[in-house]
Parts: C-alpha cells; structure tokens; sequence
C-alpha cells in the first residue's frame, strides 16, 4: 500500500510505502533466521511486490518454524550460502557477500536472473551531481514505481538496506536497515510509526543504490540450479581474491586461515582487540552456520526436481548440516550466540581456541566432501546428457 503526504500540484514531497516486510539480525519467533542482508532486502521487495515463493513450516527442537522459500533460493543463486572469506588480520568486512570472488557484481547478476527482473546499480559519478541523481532515481522508483530500493549503507555500514519511502521531497529516506537498532549507528536517526527510520543527510552515508527494474523471462529451473552448483564451485575452490583490500583468503583456503588466526596469541586484557576478535570469528561462525543450512535447504529442494543428482545432492547436503552443527559446537564453547563481555573473554582463553580449531577443520573437510559430491552430481548430470 502507497502513502503519500503533502503534495504540490505533481510531486508529492513525502511518499511511504507501507508494509514492506522488516529486515533484521534480531531472531523473530517462530521464523528462521535471515542475517544476510542482500538475499534478505531482496526476499523483502519480493514479497512486498506479491512476487515471492511463499514459506515452508518445519519442526525443530519441538517447535513449528516458518522459512521463505525466496530467501532459500537467493541464499542458493548467489553464492551466500556457500561463501567464507577471511582477509589477512581481523577485518569485519569478511562477510560482504562481494567478497566471495573477484567478479563483485556476479551475485547480484545471479540473484535476478533468477528470479526474472533487471536491476540497475547507481555508483557515484566524477564529475557530476551524484546525490541529484541519486535522488530523482530513488524517488522516481518510489513514487511511480511503486518499487523499494535497495541501498548500500544509509544506515549503518555499507550493507544492504531496504529504502522504503522518502519525505521533504527526497531530503530525507525512509526504510529498514539491519543496522538501526545499533546504537553506535543510530545517531541522529529518527522513527516513524510503523519502526521504519527517518535518516536525513543520507548521501555521505550511502555508498550505492540498487533500483529494482522490469520483469524479465528468467531461465528454466534446471539452468538455474545447474549455473548456481558451477558458481558454488567456483566460490568453494577459489583460494584467493584480490578486490577490496585483498588478497583475501577465500572457499576452503579461508577456513586455513580463520583456524590459523585462533592459533595466534590474544592479548588478555585489551578488551577492544579481543572484542574485535570475538566479533570477526563470531561472524564467520554465522556465515558459516546460516549459509551451509540454507544451502542444505537449496540442495534438497533441488533434489526433489532432478533425480539424477538426488543422491550426490542429498549427500553434500548432509555434509552442510553437519557443517551447521560444527558450528553450535564452537558457539557453544564460547557461551552460545551473543556479544557479552564473558563470551568474548572466553575466546581470549587459549584452552577454548585448542577446541574450536579442530572443529574449524572439520568444518573445512566437509566443506571439501561436499564440493566433491558437487562436481559428481554435474559429472552424472552431462553424462546423462550426453546419452541423450
């Protein structure tokens, strides 16, 4: 539904698009966690346009839990599910989902082929009224589109937002970010009554935008599964990326050099490094659980569509769950899922990074089976067609 407020004769100077889904960190009951914000942001504009895959109730640990199928796909096409990076040193941004290889527009690319839209990307421009242009866009989406659009930064750092609405004529966006409950991001931010935020002064803070296009005819399913088990490939099995700060340890290499950083020493009692630390391993222990379960889910949806790759599917599925609960097993080490002064301490415990470098190995030997059996299903799958 499109709000709109305070017009002149033929430009509404405030337009709200009202119930866009919300995106956050934060685990809603009853509902599987989304914590990558691209396939996340996505899933949402999908959903809002009436243009998604609907939801999956499954039962775990005794409760009913609701997954979107739309983010299962996106998690699957992109690569997210299947991406670990780890650049030299103690970065935050290793979980970028552009880090996964040196080709930074391939998941976006994959994710609307997909599912049937074009997308244009906005960068700034030398030499040119960036904001201006930034602004009529957005707006222009909007308002006459009836389109959100997804930014980069906005609020927060430059992940992906979802920018739902704006007022005083494009002075000030309205939306959803992962990031705004954060008070360290949350600054000079104001709320309308629905939760979105109010941010003002908004371009220094954005570092792109992504305008949601026309629908397109999207490949068949079986293209798009077969493209998304090569890319996962290529993800996995590449060492090395070289973009945005590289080199930059990638796929399998990466796990080497997260279990390798642990071995380090920590400095005991410098809270803000070791914060930092848990902070980074934290982030990986969550790229890992999250995605390697999405990809579990991708690889058995897919399954039930292509009986010759069932059974390598199924197994390579087994090796992410696996994978999923490897990583309860580090999170549980540390105190479970959370950001407290004690948990970050007890990784700073070199007895605790004894037991979770082990388990990083584990986790990167069945990440290994798994692209194994990736490559066996696509051998079996040419070689069918081939007999054909």
């Amino acid at each position: 539904m499109k709000t709109e407020h305070v017009r002149t004769p033929d430009k509404p100077v405030r337009v709200v698009l009202e119930g866009v889904p919300r995106v956050t960190f934060q685990a809603e009951p009853g509902r599987d966690a989304e914590t990558n914000p691209f396939p996340s942001c996505l899933r949402a504009c999908l959903e809002y346009l009436g243009d998604d895959l609907g939801y999956r109730e499954f039962t775990w640990q005794g409760s009913t839990w609701r997954q979107s199928l739309t983010y299962v796909h996106l998690m699957g096409t992109t690569g997210a599910a299947f991406r670990l990076s780890w650049r030299p040193g103690w970065h935050m941004d290793n979980v970028a989902i552009m880090h996964m290889s040196d080709e930074p527009s391939a998941p976006f690319d994959r994710a609307f082929e997909a599912i049937g839209y074009d997308y244009e990307f906005l960068f700034p421009e030398e030499g040119h009224d960036t904001e201006s242009r930034w602004r009529a866009r957005i707006v222009e989406s909007i308002r006459d589109k009836g389109r959100p659009v997804l930014g980069f930064g906005v609020v927060g750092p430059p992940e992906c937002c979802l920018i739902t609405g704006y007022d005083e004529g494009g002075d000030v966006l309205i939306g959803w970010s992962f990031f705004q409950d954060f008070p360290e991001f949350s600054v000079g931010l104001a709320f309308e009554p629905s939760g979105y935020f109010r941010k003002r002064d908004w371009f220094k803070d954005t570092h792109s935008a992504l305008i949601i296009g026309e629908k397109i005819e999207p490949p068949p399913s079986g293209e798009i599964y077969r493209q998304a088990l090569r890319w996962a490939l290529q993800v996995v099995r590449t060492p090395q990326t070289t973009l945005y700060g590289g080199p930059r340890h990638n796929g399998l290499a990466a796990y080497t050099a997260w279990a390798e950083h642990l071995s380090h020493e920590f400095p005991a009692e410098d809270m803000g490094v070791l914060r930092e630390r848990y902070m980074v391993h934290n982030d990986a222990v969550g790229s890992v659980a999250e995605g390697r379960m999405y990809g579990a889910c991708f690889f058995r949806q897919m399954a039930d569509r292509e009986p010759v790759m069932a059974e390598d599917l199924l197994a390579a599925a087994a090796c992410y769950e696996a994978e999923h609960d490897l990583m309860w097993e580090i999170w549980n080490l540390t105190g479970g899922i959370g950001f407290s002064d004690e948990q970050v301490r007890k990784l700073a415990e070199p007895s605790v990074r004894r037991q979770i470098v082990p388990l990083v190995h584990q986790a990167r030997d069945k990440d290994a089976k798994a692209a194994d059996l990736i490559e066996q299903a696509l051998a079996k799958d040419s070689q069918r067609g081939d007999a054909g």
